[in-house]
């Protein structure tokens, strides 16, 4: 129990969440060299010259500069072992992202030091705050013109409403600081000037704020200045208190870029000793599961079709919660009633994998996956046969009718549908009537769509014929008497289909056209997820 104990301690597992470009590909990367899992990072910036971000496998991710899927990578620091989820920052992605929330006990929150809050910021902070996750901000580009960072901490507390309190505090003037204040420590750490553009770890000098020899370096401008920055901190800002950090109701402040390595090495070191390890976890019947159950239990929070094109593979990415995971092990699976044994278990740093032995509460592992698993499946000991508390689903807005170009490649192309709906990439309807040969996809963002056709061409040598439909509104129906649903009244400039558990949907233009049909159908429930999935 010590032994098992003493692992859960040392594990970290969390998330990045930004609004696109905001650098989080690039902190990811850093992060990794600071690790030691990569030696040089090829900066994400450097696109011409066919460096791309470790964290970025898929070819289109590569092509585009935009991370698609989530990435899972772990690496050891400090004694400590981190398992990063890197998600999509594209707002078309916003599901693969609050699916990988699921599976992180923090998140690190990236902000560009020029733009400040962005959209998809707010709505993926919304996300982690419900869940009461306890959220890390990094400023970032501070290598470039930004704005006053007592202006940004303003903006944190009046946009998303959370206090903030900075742990280190920038010295120098906007766009050529020369190092960071630690106000736990007071310290100072002055970066030295680097000509390889973030390709290597960044060389320092630490020392007291009284020390003569830093005073010296900064020079009486910013010595004063800084000294003015911190009075006013002390005086107006709040008290750090770890509580309501892990609470979500504070978030520890840290000012860098990610593009130079300013400040990524302190700020990785403060995070690893602050964040939490991981953390119990509620099942369906509302009971809590503690990580230290000697019992192995996990859930499944991604699926990943041909990782390895030359394999062909799909790989289930689980979240371990509780007990100890041995190689060759045989667990129960909820959702089939039956035992399966996990095979061929890995661990990822981007493309390179390496088989596990044993795995702890917190890591994150790939398994081989025949085609049994869905996301938000759970896994535990035959003694436990568990379920944990369901997945978010989001009702689709985008939709299109999809077929083959060639229908001599219909069996890829429905090989490949049912392989990315599974991934929860897209939602897969049909209506009644019509063959297999043309699907109703749908999708959150319309990226995900060029995605698909990318994706069926690329993995599945399958050409697509798409085509968009105008509906924006899909529902899930429900009625006591079937007739009613079949016969709905109103839907003359509508759709009824049907998902892949074949429960009804309606598909209609907009929230008028729903507001009409909801009028004319009163025997008839209009749900927008299905009733079987019990909290949302």
């Amino acid at each position: 129990m010590t032994e098992l104990m003493d692992k859960i301690k040392k594990r970290r597992t969390f998330a990045i969440i930004s609004h696109p470009d905001a650098g989080k590909t690039t902190l990811t990367e850093k992060l990794l060299l600071y690790g030691g899992a990569i030696h040089l990072a090829g900066s994400v910036k450097a696109r011409k010259s066919n460096k791309h971000a470790v964290s970025d496998w898929m070819e289109i991710e590569k092509q585009r500069g935009i991370s698609v899927t989530s990435s899972v990578l772990q690496f050891d620091y400090d004694g400590f072992r981190v398992n990063i989820l890197d998600t999509p920052g594209h707002q078309d992605f916003s599901e693969d992202t609050y699916r990988t929330l699921m599976a992180a006990d923090s998140a690190v929150m990236l902000i560009d030091a020029a733009k400040g809050v962005e959209p998809q910021t707010k709505k993926l902070f919304w996300v982690c705050h419900r869940r009461r996750l306890p959220i890390f901000t990094f400023i970032n580009k501070l290598d470039r013109y930004g704005r006053n960072p007592f202006d940004l901490m303003d903006e944190l507390e009046k946009v998303l409403n959370i206090r903030a309190y900075p742990i280190n505090w920038p010295i120098g003037i906007d766009g050529h600081y020369k190092g960071v204040y630690n106000r736990l420590e007071n310290t100072i750490e002055l970066f030295e000037d680097d000509t390889s553009h973030g390709a290597n770890k960044l060389k320092s000098t630490t020392g007291s704020l009284d020390d003569p020899k830093i005073k010296e370096m900064l020079g009486d401008e910013l010595y004063e200045n800084l000294c003015n920055d911190i009075e006013l901190l002390d005086m107006a800002g709040d008290e750090f208190d770890m509580e309501k950090v892990n609470t979500g109701e504070l978030t520890p402040m840290f000012f860098g870029s990610a593009m130079t390595n300013f400040g990524v090495q302190s700020f990785l070191e403060k995070f690893l000793e602050m964040s939490p390890m991981p953390q119990p976890r509620m099942l369906q019947d509302g009971t809590i599961l503690s990580p230290e159950n000697e019992k192995f239990s996990a859930f499944v929070f991604k699926i990943q079709a041909n990782m390895n094109p030359a394999h062909r593979d799909r790989i289930s990415f689980m979240r371990i919660c509780s007990g100890v995971f041995d190689k060759g092990m045989s667990v129960y699976h909820k959702q089939s009633g039956k035992m399966v044994k996990l095979a061929q278990p890995q661990q990822f740093l981007a493309q390179e994998r390496t088989i596990v032995e044993k795995a702890y509460p917190g890591d994150i592992i790939g398994v081989f996956d025949p085609g049994i698993f869905g996301i938000g499946d759970s896994l535990s000991d035959s003694s436990l046969k568990l379920q944990f508390e369901d997945f978010p689903v989001f009702p689709p807005e985008i939709f299109a009718r999809v077929q083959p170009k060639d229908s001599l490649k219909r069996k890829q192309f429905e090989k490949g549908i049912i392989q990315l709906s599974q991934e929860g990439a897209i939602q897969v309807f049909r209506q009644e009537g019509v063959g297999l040969e043309s699907y109703i996809v749908g999708v959150v963002g319309v990226l995900q769509l060029e995605v698909l056709e990318y994706r069926l061409l690329n993995e599945y040598s399958s050409k697509l014929l798409m085509n968009q439909l105008p509906y924006s509104v899909a529902r899930w129906v429900y009625a006591e008497d079937k007739k009613l649903i079949e016969n709905i009244k109103g839907l003359d400039n509508g759709m009824l289909v049907y998902d892949k558990k074949d429960r009804p949907v309606i598909l209609v233009n907009n929230e008028w056209s729903l507001n009409w049909i909801l009028e004319r159908n009163p025997g008839i429930q209009f749900l927008t997820v299905p009733a079987d999935v019990e909290k949302i």
